[in-house]
């Protein structure tokens, strides 16, 4: 849908583009033009409501004049600066709920033309740790958002509910880094829950970021990761040459996971985000509501039933 609406904002600020300049340089002269023609056909001034109409351009000339500069500084800002998003779901709890409404900053991978989406400028590379939107491997019509745990190069092991990694390795290099875990600390229960199971709440450290993901203790990764597979449309729950747990995110590529651990379709079951798939670093949230309208309610279920205030900041 995004992608439409982008093609769309395109087709428009060309169209009226277009239009001003013809305006600007053509039609508005030749307007002025006719005043002065008929100015000297007359021996008295004219009145105010001639000059007016004489001068007056059509009713597509003028709103197109008057929407170019507002349509042609939004697709500035949702091409290359800001775009905004809304979170469908609960795989990133606790860092972003159903309702968010985030902020995507698209300048810190570079800037992209907003149709093809091909990069003119580099500027950066995700980092591990960031929360990133990006276009669904698998129908890149979807627009997906998750955390970038492996880099390109990494070697990443999801055992036991726990993350290990192995930083890229330089070939010029005597000795490479060891395979270490992920440190996460525990913070409380209670506060989520999955199928009528209390998620644990645990803080990690991942690069320079912390933040903190969900558990469901109630479930083996062995057996959530079944589930998802059987359902996951790219089926690639296994890389060739690896364990299953085990994963090597190749050249150009990055390995991403949800915050909630056992309740997100992810890089696990699907594999790698392509560089060019890459939309933006999710980096506030701008508004947040609650949907928790029970089945009774006469209101539809896209009303919100309150404003959370106090979500609306950075994302860590």
């Amino acid at each position: 849908m995004a992608v439409y609406f982008s093609i769309f904002l395109v087709i428009v600020t060309v169209i009226t583009g277009i239009v001003w300049l013809a305006d600007k340089f053509y039609l508005a002269p030749q307007r002025q033009l006719k005043l002065v023609n008929a100015q000297a056909q007359c021996d008295t001034p004219l009145g105010d409501e001639i000059t007016a109409k004489l001068t007056e351009p059509s009713a597509i000339v003028d709103t197109s004049v008057q929407i170019f500069p507002v349509i042609a500084f939004v697709l500035i800002l949702r091409s290359f600066i800001y775009e905004p998003f809304q979170i469908p779901s609960g795989s990133m709890m606790p860092t972003l709920l159903d309702g968010d409404f985030i902020l995507v900053n698209k300048f810190n991978y570079g800037l992209r033309d907003p149709v093809v989406r091909n990069k003119f400028i580099e500027i950066g590379l995700p980092e591990r740790g960031d929360v990133v939107v990006f276009k669904y491997p698998i129908n890149p019509q979807i627009d997906y958002i998750k955390r970038v745990v492996g880099l390109p190069g990494d070697r990443v092991i999801y055992r036991d509910k726990s993350i290990y990694i192995q930083p890229a390795c330089d070939p010029s290099l005597d000795s490479c880094p060891k395979l270490e875990k992920v440190i996460t600390e525990f913070v409380s229960k209670g506060d989520y829950s999955s199928y009528g199971r209390e998620l644990y709440r645990y803080s990690a450290n991942m690069g320079d970021k912390t933040h903190d993901l969900l558990v469901d203790n109630g479930v083996s990764a062995q057996r959530q990761a079944s589930a998802f597979c059987a359902s996951a449309e790219g089926n690639l729950c296994q890389q060739s040459g690896t364990a299953r747990d085990e994963f090597v995110v190749p050249k150009g590529h990055y390995f991403v996971m949800g915050d909630n651990r056992d309740n997100s379709l992810d890089g696990r079951f699907w594999g790698f985000v392509p560089e060019d798939n890459l939309v933006g670093e999710a980096v506030a949230i701008w508004m947040s509501f609650d949907f928790e309208r029970t089945p009774e309610s006469f209101l539809p279920r896209w009303i919100p039933t309150g404003v959370r205030f106090s979500r609306i900041g950075g994302i860590e």
